[in-house]
């Protein structure tokens, strides 16, 4: 077994690294930093005797799913799980961000998941064999004031998912949406926002790549990890979503 997972080099990637390595899947490690990832392979593949090879990719330039499947064609590879891990948020206002940085982050976590999705999908159901774990939120369920276009971004990747679950299950391809809330992870730091300020703990990363895994072999399209995640996702699906919008912009505004 062989599973490629993107933004494999820190957080949720690196924790499904592990999870998958402990298996026995042989890796295909993506992101951009290839220190990071040289590193992570090398002790996942001496403690579980596996081959894990990286690939450093900036997969926010909309021409990087490409060039992933053309990394794999020539280790002739045969990739049996694609796990869409990569993306990024930014918090602030909509108006406070560079358009540039702001169409990276639509390529990133949208038009890049999308197209990796395609182009192993169709390989998968040739042979009638295979799955895709797309990375979303909890930030899926809800507009999101504050962070309008990761939560948006993140809805994509959510319906989209589950739109394609149901047309390649027949083809022997699974799929699924991963919806992990606050996670212990670099985003926050990245996103520029103060941890202190959340109302609920972070979960661990390993647990909720945990989560993932065993609703993945139980059959699923979508997860929700954590217990007040899900309490706050089913919540909102009984409030005006003028309301929860409200809530949401309230919790992230600074």
């Amino acid at each position: 077994m062989t599973t490629l997972i993107t933004g494999a080099s820190t957080g949720i990637g690196a924790c499904f690294a592990d999870a998958y390595a402990r298996r026995k899947h042989n890796l295909v490690l993506v992101a951009r930093s290839e220190d990071k990832l040289n590193a992570l392979a090398k002790r996942l593949s001496e403690a579980n005797g596996i081959d894990a090879l990286v690939f450093a990719q900036d997969l926010s330039k909309p021409d990087s799913a490409e060039k992933v499947l053309a990394f794999c064609d020539e280790k002739k590879l045969d990739v049996d799980l694609l796990i869409n891990n990569a993306g990024f948020g930014m918090m602030g206002e909509f108006l406070s961000h560079d358009l540039s940085r702001l169409e990276q982050m639509v390529t990133l976590n949208a038009l890049t998941l999308m197209k990796l999705s395609r182009l192993f999908a169709e390989r998968f159901a040739r042979k009638r064999s295979g799955g895709i774990i797309n990375v979303a939120s909890t930030a899926a369920f809800q507009p999101v004031p504050q962070m309008a276009v990761y939560a948006a971004t993140k809805a994509f990747a959510l319906s989209f998912s589950e739109a394609i679950a149901f047309e390649l299950k027949e083809k022997g391809v699974r799929v699924m949406a991963l919806c992990p809330g606050g996670t212990d992870t670099p985003f926050f730091d990245n996103a520029n926002y103060e941890r202190s300020k959340l109302m609920i703990p972070l979960e661990k990363p390993e647990d909720v790549v945990r989560t993932c895994i065993e609703a993945y072999e139980r059959g699923e399209s979508v997860v929700v990890s954590g217990f007040m995640n899900k309490l706050m996702v089913n919540s909102s699906r009984f409030a005006p979503r003028s309301l929860v919008t409200a809530i949401a912009g309230s919790i992230f505004k600074k």
